[in-house]
């Protein structure tokens, strides 16, 4: 007989979004192994874009309001209702805000098992949500974590046990195996550089880094892809593109802007090394997604990434930008040894971070929770 796993989300599974995506992942991954023996079924807002018929596994949708407050009761009736009907064999939680409702009704449901999965890092929740989150957590039989960086975090920082490690993922329907026609060459090293305008990704820090190698006397093109949300992002947009230009010139930045998820896992393919200038990361997909395309990375030594990347010679730090340069320019000046990087950061894509093992690491703590 099939157990029944209860995803709660409190957005809609096709809103892009980091949980969002990983919580399709192991879904999709679960209602194709039918052998693993586990019935995925998301609790989330109405859909977007897509109907709940376009997915393999099945999706109970609920209404929201127009307020946090009332998004807040409407989820707990929802939620409520849908376990009381559904009966699972265990309840997964995927967001904050889901496992903050989850905690009104917990006492109904004693019987059921819960874990939560944070996506995030400790420190980034505020003291309020942890006054909510905590007791909350201390009943839950699993905290799952992204990455061991943040498992320490928890350790040290709270009494919540246990706590498991499953590494994030990206998807196989954009990044499936990586094909080598599709590699493409240049005249000269491109960096690569992309994501959301945001106070975390520090674009007017990578711009100055972007000076300071194109100062350094290296020649190179960069391919930076953006994306914007909020009101004032265009300036911004604009503004990144004026000072990358004024530090290469025109004829060596390509911007490209809103990249579906299949384009950009082309995109990967023309880029030889990705710059991450983060100050605040999580876990960093976009350098494992660099990784599927054997791109060569080089990141900020902030949160998750020097435990994603595996290498501390390709990180350096905003106070030590030179590390950085020098790092970016001895793999242009060395094919072998750039070549050498690439196969380096493929091959730990391939042993971390396929959506195959994201699978199966949740296989086996499922079967571990519902014996």
């Amino acid at each position: 007989m099939m157990k029944k796993i209860l995803y709660l989300l409190e957005y809609p599974i096709d809103l892009p979004g980091g949980a969002q995506m990983s919580t399709l992942s192991v879904c999709d991954g679960l209602a194709v192994r039918k052998e693993a023996g586990y019935e995925p079924v998301v609790i989330c807002p109405r859909l977007l874009t897509h109907s709940a018929t376009d997915y393999r596994f099945r999706i109970l949708e609920y209404d929201m309001g127009d307020s946090r407050v009332l998004n807040l009761f409407m989820r707990i009736k929802a939620f409520k209702k849908y376990i009381r009907t559904e009966k699972p064999d265990l309840i997964h939680i995927e967001m904050s805000e889901s496992l903050i409702t989850y905690g009104f009704i917990r006492r109904k449901f004693k019987e059921i098992p819960y874990i939560y999965t944070d996506r995030g890092l400790l420190f980034g929740y505020r003291k309020r949500s942890r006054l909510f989150m905590d007791p909350v957590l201390r009943d839950a039989r699993m905290l799952v974590t992204t990455t061991e960086y943040n498992k320490g975090l928890w350790t040290e920082g709270s009494d919540i046990r246990p706590i498991s490690v499953i590494y994030n993922t990206i998807s196989s329907r954009y990044f499936g195996s990586y094909d080598p026609d599709k590699r493409i060459r240049h005249d000269k090293p491109v960096i690569g550089l992309a994501g959301r305008i945001c106070v975390e990704k520090d674009w007017p820090f990578a711009c100055e880094f972007i000076d300071a190698l194109a100062a350094s006397g290296a020649d190179f093109k960069v391919d930076i892809v953006l994306s914007t949300f909020e009101k004032g992002d265009d300036e911004q947009v604009r503004e990144i593109y004026r000072r990358l230009t004024d530090s290469v010139g025109e004829d060596n930045v390509i911007l490209r802007q809103e990249l579906t998820q299949a384009e950009m896992a082309d995109y990967y393919y023309g880029v030889d090394i990705f710059l991450m200038t983060s100050q605040f990361e999580s876990f960093g997909k976009a350098a494992v997604e660099a990784m599927s395309r054997k791109c060569a990375v080089v990141s900020t030594a902030v949160g998750g990434l020097p435990e994603v990347l595996g290498l501390e010679d390709n990180l350096y730090t905003k106070v030590d930008i030179n590390k950085g340069v020098d790092r970016i320019r001895s793999l242009m000046e060395d094919p072998e040894k750039l070549e050498e990087q690439r196969e380096y950061f493929y091959r730990r894509y391939l042993d971390r971070y396929t959506e195959e093992k994201y699978i199966e690491r949740h296989i086996e703590l499922y079967d571990g929770l519902t014996g």
